[in-house]
């Protein structure tokens, strides 16, 4: 669906959409926005006055960025007509003509046994340093070319459409060059809608891991983390399209397991030698140790309904995990 401001009417909504009718794009799979122009909401400036008294104009109450960067409504924002139009295009000629369909396959001359060498110098030697995802989807796919989905919301985590041997496929990327590519409320919900999309249409998954895991504290919770997983859990599990794994640095704790680990049995899962699975990072478990044995003397352990308190030996290791 393009979001543009000329009357009209059908799936190339040419006017503003507000009420109602907002409620179309977000059933839509992809949803292009011009710059500047197009707009969503469930209801205007005027009625937003009238009912709560804020005075606000039409692109900061449901503009481009507004959809683009913070609601997710939105897939991507173009500069005009013209580039909305051709990416839908875009989007399009990965899809097959109906979710009874296959994905069409086009030819490509990129060879599918073609070497990179600069991947050797991708991953920095610091294990903790950021780096692009980008750089290694662009290497990975046919010719560098594919089709950013949600680009500027849920940055932690990259949802792409390429082609690989001109085949269609779905990419979901860590980003470590955004919060380390850990995964959050938004990002969860991006990745979720992908695999969705993709799953629906028959187009295989390709799963890039750099994850340290799900974001924690009380922001999270507050906004509610566990809720927005369970979309992407479920997302996961429901998924029948072939799936490769593929573990370029870390994979830690639950964001292993989302990111297509072993426990949903990938068709193909391999690690790069810089690969790394465990419940979390050795100095996440050094620290959780530390604090776990330091923090006092006491311990309590619940048997059968009975609390025993039991003494500790100060700097004594008593097998607590």
């Amino acid at each position: 669906m393009c979001i543009r401001d000329r009357p009209g009417d059908g799936l190339d909504q040419r006017r503003p959409g507000a009420a109602g009718t907002a409620y179309i794009p977000g059933l839509a799979d992809f949803v292009p926005m011009v710059k500047g122009v197009g707009t969503l909401a469930l209801a205007g400036p005027p009625l937003v006055k009238a009912v709560t008294g804020q005075d606000i104009d039409e692109q900061s109450l449901g503009g481009s960025k507004v959809h683009c960067e913070l609601s997710g409504v939105g897939d991507a924002a173009v500069a005009d007509d013209a580039a909305c139009i051709a990416m839908v295009k875009q989007y399009l000629s990965y899809m097959p003509s109906s979710a009874d369909g296959s994905p069409p396959r086009i030819s490509c001359d990129d060879p599918i046994d073609r070497r990179d060498e600069s991947l050797l110098d991708l991953l920095p030697e610091n294990p903790r340093q950021a780096w692009d995802m980008y750089a290694l989807i662009k290497s990975l796919v046919d010719h560098g070319e594919f089709l950013d989905i949600k680009p500027k919301f849920g940055r932690s985590i990259i949802t792409c459409l390429g082609r690989i041997d001109g085949r269609s496929v779905g990419i979901v990327a860590n980003q470590p060059k955004h919060l380390g590519g850990i995964l959050e409320n938004d990002s969860a919900d991006k990745a979720a809608r992908f695999i969705q999309i993709c799953d629906a249409f028959k187009i295989p998954l390709v799963f890039l891991q750099d994850v340290p895991g799900f974001m924690v504290g009380s922001k999270v919770e507050h906004a509610g983390i566990i809720r927005h997983g369970a979309k992407r859990l479920h997302a996961m599990s429901a998924a029948t399209v072939p799936k490769i794994t593929v573990i370029v640095r870390k994979a830690y704790g639950a964001g292993y397991y989302v990111m297509c680990g072993r426990a949903y049995e990938p068709d193909l899962i391999v690690a790069w030698p810089t690969g790394e699975v465990s419940v979390m990072g050795a100095e996440g478990m050094v620290c959780l140790l530390y604090t776990s044995d330091a923090a006092d003397e006491r311990s309590s352990v619940d048997l059968g309904g009975r609390r025993i308190i039991k003494k500790k030996k100060k700097g004594a290791y008593d097998g607590r995990r």
